[in-house]
């Protein structure tokens, strides 16, 4: 097959990836490799995802006192904290988490070099990975707090 891929011209496409939070493009070897319980652990990634032009409406609508608008912030969270796959990081936006920056460097790096194969441990859905009460802490904070600085409410 490594002969007819040769003379036909197929080339094995290129492994590339962009930052999940950013959706900005990361060079081969750059990044940091982060699971999902170090990115919903930060309160600088909630106040920025709950302030995003396709959700601010529904930060508001809570802040407001409207359930709807905290029903979809849980789900946002959910879905969020749900990620059971490893998350590509950017230079741009690591500062928004409190980790060792060696280790997810480090991480990343052998996630490039297995193809995006690698998967550090703690892998996988939030509530999986920290105990049920900073998860609480965590998901009390993502649902009811976040934004709140940045919304300004009816009086």
């Amino acid at each position: 097959m490594a002969l007819f891929d040769t003379l036909f011209g197929k080339k094995k496409k290129e492994f590339k990836a962009s930052c999940q939070i950013t959706k900005e493009p990361i060079e081969k070897g750059f990044g940091y490799l982060l699971t999902t319980a170090q990115v919903v652990t930060s309160k600088r990634y909630w106040d920025m995802i709950m302030t995003e032009p396709e959700t601010m409406s529904y930060t508001i609508s809570h802040f407001n006192n409207q359930p709807s608008g905290t029903q979809m912030r849980n789900m946002i969270f959910e879905k969020y904290a749900g990620i059971s796959k490893p998350w590509i990081i950017s230079d741009s936006i690591i500062n928004y988490f409190e980790i060792d920056k060696a280790s997810a460097k480090d991480n990343a790096k052998k996630w490039w070099e297995s193809e995006g194969n690698f998967i550090p441990t703690q892998t996988g859905p939030a509530a999986e990975n920290l105990d049920s009460s900073l998860f609480q802490t965590v998901k009390d904070y993502a649902i009811l707090e976040a934004g709140r600085s940045k919304v300004k409410l009816a009086s």
